[in-house]
């Protein structure tokens, strides 16, 4: 008998195979924990767990303040009707007038123009009437490029000038002499109107020199010159 066929009979008449042993699984080292890390990070969920409950609080932190809900002009006493309430949540640099405060607005008048939906200003409020006693209102109509770029707001000092029409000489003037001013205060200005641009501006002048200004605007020699802030 051949070696092989010998072989072959050892084995049950099954030729040999090579059969692998089980294998060892890989030996995983724990990773070592650092204290440093794990405190940290549980340092920093607080935190921001903090953070987010701040600012819950402060979105639901709400106030009551003083509305506007209808149109209020300058210099018009304000009522009831005019005011409402609201709950807003109001950041700290917002100054409004607190609802349990609004007894203390009701028959003050508009500083300003007051628009629906707007919250009321402590500033928005005076308690003095705009057109004093002693005084006459003058409205000025200025075309567009006699408006000053600088916005005119109520309160505002302000000289109205006489620049006589070209050609003409001021009456009582020696030619060369500084042009006549009449001192005034703005106490309302209006937009500038839808195509001319031409805005108005009621001016408050003492009662003497009201008819004249009023006679400048008349005759279009009138421009309007802004003050210093300090009235120099």
């Amino acid at each position: 008998m051949s070696k092989t066929k010998e072989r072959a009979a050892v084995h049950g008449g099954v030729p040999p195979q090579n059969v692998a042993g089980p294998v060892a699984p890989p030996r995983v080292s724990a990773r070592r924990r650092r204290p440093g890390v794990i405190a940290l990070s549980l340092a920093l969920i607080a935190a921001g767990g903090a953070g987010v409950a701040v600012l819950l609080l402060q979105v639901g932190h709400r106030t009551q303040v003083v509305t506007v809900v209808r149109d209020v002009q300058v210099g018009q006493e304000l009522t009831v009707q005019d005011l409402g309430k609201a709950s807003v949540a109001l950041d700290p640099a917002v100054k409004a007038v607190r609802a349990d405060n609004l007894d203390s607005v009701i028959g003050k008048r508009a500083a300003v123009e007051l628009k629906p939906g707007s919250l009321l200003a402590p500033s928005q409020v005076t308690k003095d009437f705009l057109v004093k006693a002693g005084e006459q209102l003058v409205p000025i109509g200025l075309k567009a490029e006699q408006v000053p770029a600088t916005a005119l707001v109520p309160g505002q000092k302000v000289q109205l000038v006489h620049v006589p029409a070209q050609g003409a000489v001021d009456t009582g003037k020696a030619s060369g002499a500084a042009p006549r001013t009449i001192a005034g205060r703005v106490v309302k200005a209006s937009k500038s109107a839808p195509g001319t641009g031409v805005v108005v501006v009621d001016v408050a002048t003492s009662a003497g020199d009201g008819p004249t200004a009023a006679a400048w605007v008349s005759s279009g020699t009138l421009r309007l010159v802004l003050d210093a802030p300090d009235g120099s």
